[in-house]
């Protein structure tokens, strides 16, 4: 990378919008598309861009992402300066964790200050694409920005809470709204920014001087027409995981090779390593158009469908159309259509579950039916 950037992943900011599966684990652990968790997207687009060093913040619920993170290594992160950095929800000028954006980057004043890179890039972990966060610094710089917003024309929005942007010919973004409500085609901005880190630390002394509680509205709108707000047009794909439905659409659509071609084919997306045995597929297994991960014991039929590592499908059991989760075990002679099951989930011999792509039957993590 031509400029010195340090990355900041907040974790647990949209763990509202999937109460589901957010239940146990942090929205950045929630495991998708076979074998990833999601931060795994945005935490290699930064590796594969030559950040070295990212503070994540955590709030609760994190002993997954701890355990998914490890050391770090499976990003090269495993380092003595920088790499892999925990940020605690607590600050040193309050003992209640964190409610906003603006109160989370508050917090992390400190880790802020320390650090030495001229530019701070900061993320969600609510969105999945292949970005050269390297082109954002450098678009950043070369407009001579205070911000630069990352957005992704969208036909709608499906989070409670959004921002769309209106920038000009230059790319300087002129009105920013929140929820509008919108028809057609808007620039949906996808949790991802960049500013320089002097900048971010003075515009956090800022907003607690002024009693601000809000990134978007306090700081964002508010000053829309004095700051150089710059967009970064993100053109590739891009998915985000709002709700269920969503999390559901956005898994099937990897069962499309150009959609797979285009996540994973231009940079590596990298992950925690499990050495499992391969896949047996024993007498009476098919299997067409699925992910299926090391680890699984497959007796029946598999359609359409995502398995993680280690599911077991009984003998003359159907899973058509449905996400499995590591370790859920599919008892002889089931049906299973248009379902989510989350890890270590048990379906009995003989259960029929069906939902629809609108509203997919979710099994919880580690239930029995």
């Amino acid at each position: 990378m031509a400029f010195s950037t340090v990355g900041v992943i907040i974790s647990h900011i949209n763990d509202d919008n999937l109460p589901e599966i957010s239940r146990h684990r942090t929205m950045a652990s929630v495991p998708f598309g076979g074998r990833y968790r999601l931060i795994d997207f945005v935490l290699s687009n930064m590796v594969n861009s030559g950040v070295t060093t990212v503070g994540i913040v955590v709030k609760n619920n994190y002993q997954s992402l701890i355990d998914h993170l490890g050391s770090g290594k499976e990003w090269d992160l495993a380092r003595k300066d920088g790499g892999i950095i925990l940020l605690p929800p607590y600050s040193d000028e309050t003992e209640a964790p964190y409610t906003t954006r603006l109160e989370a980057l508050m917090g992390i004043t400190g880790f802020l200050t320390h650090r030495t890179e001229e530019y701070v890039v900061i993320s969600d972990c609510d969105g999945i694409a292949h970005m050269d966060i390297a082109d954002v610094v450098r678009y950043h710089e070369e407009k001579q920005a205070d911000i630069t917003m990352v957005y992704h024309e969208e036909s709608h929005a499906s989070s409670s809470y959004y921002m769309t942007l209106a920038p000009d010919e230059e790319g300087r973004v002129r009105e920013i709204e929140i929820n509008p409500r919108l028809r057609g085609k808007m620039n949906l901005y996808i949790n991802v920014m960049v500013m320089s880190r002097e900048f971010l630390i003075n515009t956090i002394h800022d907003a607690v001087t002024r009693g601000y509680s809000s990134f978007g509205r306090d700081i964002l709108t508010k000053n829309v027409d004095t700051l150089r707000i710059f967009g970064y047009p993100h053109k590739g794909y891009f998915a985000a995981v709002d709700t269920l439905k969503d999390y559901y659409a956005r898994n099937m659509e990897l069962l499309d090779k150009t959609v797979r071609d285009e996540l994973f084919g231009a940079r590596d997306i990298y992950t925690k390593v499990r050495d499992s045995a391969p896949t047996r597929y024993l007498a009476g297994a098919t299997v067409s158009n699925s992910l299926i991960s090391d680890g699984c014991v497959i007796e029946g039929r598999v359609e359409n469908s995502i398995l993680f590592r280690g599911v077991k499908v009984g003998k003359g059991s159907l899973v058509k159309d449905s996400i499995i989760m590591q370790d859920t075990v599919i008892g002889g002679s089931v049906s299973l259509e248009c379902v989510i099951t989350d890890k270590n989930a048990v379906i009995r011999d003989g259960r029929k579950l069906a939902g629809c792509e609108e509203q997919p039957y979710f099994v919880p993590k580690g239930r029995m039916l």
